[in-house]
């Protein structure tokens, strides 16, 4: 999908189609993160898990479960 920004006062907006607002579960008041690669832009919907929130979550629960075994790999 290619888009153009539109004048919006002194700012331009970048105007999404409903079918990808209602995919994502995006209304007027999800509150966006938007990031970059350095290439591109990233926008999303915030979440109340990050996906930094929930990588923490798992990698603390493996090594909950395999705190003897990961320690002898660090030995």
């Amino acid at each position: 999908m290619v888009k153009t920004l539109s004048k919006h006062g002194n700012s331009l907006a970048l105007i999404l189609d409903r079918p990808v607002l209602d995919l994502l579960n995006i209304d007027e008041n999800t509150p966006l993160e938007i990031t970059t690669d350095g290439d591109g832009l990233v926008i999303r919907p915030v979440r109340k898990k990050t996906h930094r929130a929930r990588v923490r979550q798992a990698a603390k629960r493996v090594m909950d479960a395999h705190q003897k075994t990961l320690r002898n790999l660090a030995e």
